[in-house]
């Protein structure tokens, strides 16, 4: 083990040496010390405290994150079959390890004795909301289940883990084997120069010529956005709406390839049934246990309240954008129509263009844009230093406070690739701690899926696409920038999941302000700062189809909520029949019949937001309002961007998040700050 790089727990992961064959030997000589040592501390005759039970299970865990979380991430980043399968075969072996450990009655009541004992009032708030939340864990592990029921709620933590991956893997399969060639650029018009570059380039990496175009996100969206040619448009719609379902094309056996379907039914199934085990009547309310939402009835309520002011300037958005449609000739606009027209409609209302502001926005201005923001409010230094990654386009980079030590680390991996899943997130490297030596400082991963650079030119982002760069920053901070010590509530760990987006959308903002813009802009051929004009034109279309977005997250979120509530996973109904029912009461736009968006919502199905998905639209409510105090002392405010740091940030999850942000605000939080913003203020 000592030369195997997954065995390394000290400095950082050795991407560069990492190998398949490597994972299976160290995560089975992991978990077998992992038994051991659980073993060795349930059975101690000596009375159970921190330092001689709970610190010995903190170490254990840290170090096996720091052995699989790397694994975790090439897996979502640098996909291969042989590294797919390794990941899979000892996901099946973390999970069984896992499912026992909080069965084990024997440790909880280790857990709950130091709860009870006088020493609980000496430990640290953090220390004692560790032990609070473990408590609440191995409840909602099992531990409390007779042995028959302990076994099968075992065998359903499996297979939800093995379904999830399904799922995921589906996706990925499904976008990765789509292409699409066009011969002719005249069958392009319309589409701006650096699509058209990127596509032609693509072909010919494929050995083509011509122009090849994918599913994914730098590819699909200005084909959706700007392309003059309707019927190429609805192929590429078509494709992406049917990822993963029963459209895919199929295997040897006949069967769909890759189709979620059947795993959508199963793992709400097994939700359901995992649920009521632990005495929750169904899923949703199982998984608010853990959340700041009360019960599935008060989301539903806060969903349909901002439905309810929402609908009305998402219906006069859906009539605007109806009769301009018609005025371009489409008098029966159809989905693939909807991105296009809407450019078209915008260009006309504000006269600019996405692809316009795109090329002020290049990758190297847009970092140092995004650094100086966080230097300002944040005492903080950012800068460029050497690490092994994964891929080479993935960079790393140090920060440091303004005594010039470091405090954090990141890695970036902004373009989208072959091998790699959709989407942008942030996750754990490693996690700040107290340790024998010192603090082990923390390390984060923050992955895109933004168009790469094109020949001599830097990359290019669209102005979506800084303001994804600066929220999953804003989780980057939330994981980097806590001062807690201890291990499971430290960074964004232990933070109420319907809280967690609070420093990720607060960090949106700064995209809307002037003197964070101008600072991050430099034309990609002229080196001009973007205009003023322009900006305010952006400024005045930022709530354009305000009303449209909000229904649609609601859409989203009240579906989850419901499949997970209300939904019998064992009658009649489909969860598409559930989404059209959510349709019918605040959607404005209707996808077509065989649009199948729940076959590639991996967010509830694959990555842990199943009865969760509306916290995106309840920290907004946060954030929004934490923000309002930025408005109030002034957008780079050094006094207000050190109270969020040192009441949110630096707190972790080391106490409830609704202390934290009345800590900061000084109240509760208000929806008007948000409804402000998105420019639906009554």
């Amino acid at each position: 083990m000592s030369t195997n790089p997954l065995c390394s727990f000290t400095g950082l992961p050795r991407f560069n040496e990492i190998k398949p064959e490597h994972i299976s030997p160290a995560v089975d000589s992991l978990l077998a010390e992992g038994r051991t040592l659980a073993e060795q501390l349930a059975t101690a005759s000596t009375v159970p405290s921190w330092q001689n039970f709970v610190q010995p299970m903190e170490d254990f865990s840290e170090k096996l994150s720091r052995s699989w979380g790397p694994v975790g991430h090439m897996n979502a980043v640098v996909n291969t079959p042989e590294l797919r399968e390794a990941y899979n075969d000892n996901l099946a072996k973390l999970t069984d390890f896992y499912s026992d450990l909080s069965q084990d009655e024997r440790l909880y009541n280790k857990y709950k004795a130091i709860q009870a004992s006088s020493e609980y009032a000496s430990l640290s708030p953090a220390q004692k909301k560790i032990i609070e939340n473990e408590v609440r864990g191995f409840k909602l592990g099992g531990a409390e289940l007779p042995p028959a029921e302990k076994a099968r709620f075992k065998e359903i933590a499996e297979q939800l883990s093995r379904l999830g991956s399904k799922f995921e893997e589906n996706i990925l399969d499904s976008t990765n084997d789509f292409k699409h060639m066009v011969a002719d650029a005249a069958e392009l018009t319309g589409l701006p120069e650096d699509a058209l570059q990127a596509a032609a380039e693509a072909a010919k990496a494929d050995g083509q010529t011509g122009y090849l175009f994918t599913l994914h996100f730098p590819s699909y969206m200005p084909v959706m956005q700007y392309c003059d040619n309707r019927a190429l448009r609805e192929t590429i719609y078509r494709a992406y709406a049917t990822r993963a379902s029963e459209f895919s094309k199929p295997g040897e056996d006949g069967k769909p390839k890759w189709d979620n379907t059947q795993l959508i039914a199963d793992l709400l199934k097994l939700k359901q049934e995992e649920a009521q085990l632990l005495g929750f009547n169904n899923y949703a309310e199982l998984s608010l246990a853990t959340k700041m939402a009360e019960s599935p009835k008060q989301v539903i309520e806060f969903l349909d309240t901002l439905a309810k002011r929402a609908k009305p300037y998402a219906e006069k958005d859906m009539a605007e954008l109806k009769a301009y449609a018609a005025k371009l000739g489409f008098s029966d606009m159809q989905a693939w129509d909807v991105a296009y027209v809407s450019e078209k409609l915008r260009q006309e209302k504000y006269a600019f263009s996405d692809q316009e502001v795109k090329q002020y926005f290049p990758e190297n201005k847009v970092l140092a844009g995004l650094f100086k923001v966080v230097e300002t409010i944040f005492g903080v230094q950012v800068r460029k230093v050497d690490a092994p990654t994964w891929h080479k386009d993935a960079s790393f980079y140090e920060i440091s406070n303004k005594q010039q030590q470091p405090v954090a680390y990141f890695y970036l991996d902004l373009y989208a690739r072959n091998g790699k899943r959709g989407g942008a997130w942030m996750d754990e490297c490693i996690t700040r701690r107290k340790t024998a030596n010192g603090i082990e400082l923390p390390v984060a991963y923050l992955t895109c899926n933004f168009s790469a650079p094109l020949g001599d030119k830097p990359a290019l982002f669209t102005h979506d696409e800084v303001i994804t760069l600066f929220h999953e920053f804003g989780h980057g901070l939330h994981h980097m920038l806590t001062q807690v010590e201890e291990y499971s509530v430290s960074g964004i760990k232990g933070v109420e999941w319907d809280a967690v987006e609070l420093p990720s959308q607060f960090m949106e903002n700064f995209c809307w302000e002037w003197d964070v813009l101008r600072h991050m802009t430099a034309h990609v051929d002229t080196g001009e700062q973007l205009p003023r004009a322009l900006f305010d034109k952006m400024v005045a279309a930022k709530n354009f189809q305000a009303g449209m977005q909000t229904v649609r997250q609601i859409e989203f979120s009240l579906f989850d909520m419901r499949l997970h509530s209300s939904f019998d996973p064992a009658g009649r109904q489909t969860a598409l029949d559930v989404l059209e029912q959510v349709r019918d009461e605040v959607a404005v736009l209707r996808p077509p019949a065989w649009n199948r968006f729940p076959n590639s919502f991996s967010h509830i199905f694959a990555g842990g937001y199943a009865a969760g998905y509306y916290s995106y639209k309840w920290a907004e409510v946060l954030s929004a309002d934490a923000y309002s105090l930025f408005e109030e002392l002034g957008v780079l405010s050094e006094v207000a961007g050190s109270r969020f740091k040192d009441e949110v940030l630096a707190q972790g999850g080391a106490r409830p998040a609704m202390e934290s942000f009345v800590a900061f605000r000084g109240r509760e939080p208000s929806m008007d700050a948000l409804l402000r913003h998105n420019g639906m203020a009554s």
